[in-house]
């Protein structure tokens, strides 16, 4: 079978290895595609693996060779699945593979703040300890987190791991999720939104992006929260207004925005929060350790092969 990746560079930038992949097949791995290349990087592809590059309708109704997509990550999005069905197509993703990723770059962000290392990592390097007529000194606030309410939206395999990291800081943590209150692990309260925003001193977003939760946080949900509050967003970009968020953080309405991920990516040169003093981004690498990654491409090749042996496994 011919497999093409048509995205490979961000799961594997030659740190780690397609050989296992190139067993199953004759593989082609290209690290970028730009949406004109597709139908004919693909077009003799029996397989294709992807994890940005979209594969719509007016894509898919050019591969007839195609049986099989593969979505390296966990949102498949990227993929009409209804288009995919129609054509017999098997769409498969890789489900909960960064979930600790994740949930230690939530709390790289949130100790960013609380702790500042290296804003004085930083200054040291410049002398300012040397430089000090004391034996220590701070010029930010230094805050601990027990004691804490660590807020908490969706309770997903990320948001359960992110509740027992908080709970092991000695955080109070307050859940708004569709579970129901007896449905929660231990020690986690369920809330509305409403009364988890006014509650937390840090609401943490780990919710799908939907109809529904688009711009979740705006304007008038961001009155609502403390001033002090720090905003942590490893979910998905457009769960937030980014103006909205800009604007709080200008006013002193919210303590800090932390994000992994934007509502454009990569964001234009504009973006409002890349010049807020406040907002700290990071480029969407959550997800990127290299024992994420490994875990990523061991589970799409499984997937690959579990496929051609005739009992595909993680079908969307």
């Amino acid at each position: 079978m011919k497999i093409v990746i048509l995205d490979g560079y961000t799961a594997n930038s030659a740190d780690l290895s397609w050989e296992a992949l190139e067993a199953l097949g004759e593989l082609t791995v290209y690290d970028r595609t730009r949406p004109e290349e597709t139908v004919k990087r693909a077009k003799d592809a029996d397989i294709v693996l992807t994890n940005k590059v979209c594969l719509r309708k007016q894509e898919i109704e050019l591969l007839p060779k195609l049986k099989y997509i593969g979505v390296l990550a966990t949102g498949y999005n990227v993929v009409d699945v209804e288009a995919a069905r129609a054509h017999d197509i098997v769409v498969t993703n890789v489900p909960a593979y960064s979930t600790e990723s994740v949930a230690q770059m939530v709390f790289a962000h949130l100790l960013t703040i609380t702790n500042r290392t290296e804003h004085y990592a930083m200054k040291n390097r410049d002398g300012a300890w040397t430089a000090s007529p004391d034996f220590c000194y701070w010029d930010t606030q230094l805050t601990e987190l027990a004691g804490k309410t660590f807020g908490i939206v969706g309770l997903g395999n990320i948001g359960r791991r992110v509740a027992a990291i908080a709970q092991a800081f000695g955080m109070k943590v307050v859940a708004y999720t569709s579970k129901r209150a007896d449905e929660l692990p231990s020690g986690i309260g369920k809330r509305t939104m409403d009364e988890l925003l006014k509650e937390s001193d840090v609401v943490s977003l780990h919710c799908p992006l939907a109809a529904g939760t688009h711009h979740l946080i705006n304007s008038q949900t961001l009155q609502m929260m403390k001033p002090s509050a720090i905003l942590i967003n490893t979910g998905r970009g457009p769960l937030v207004c980014d103006q909205d968020v800009a604007d709080a953080l200008r006013a002193n309405r919210l303590g800090a925005y932390c994000a992994d991920v934007l509502s454009e990516e990569p964001p234009k040169a504009d973006n409002p929060l890349l010049s807020c003093e406040h907002a700290f981004i990071t480029p969407h690498i959550a997800w990127a350790t290299k024992e994420a990654r490994a875990r990523l491409i061991d589970v799409a090749i499984g997937n690959v092969k579990a496929f051609m042996d005739g009992k595909p496994m993680n079908e969307v």
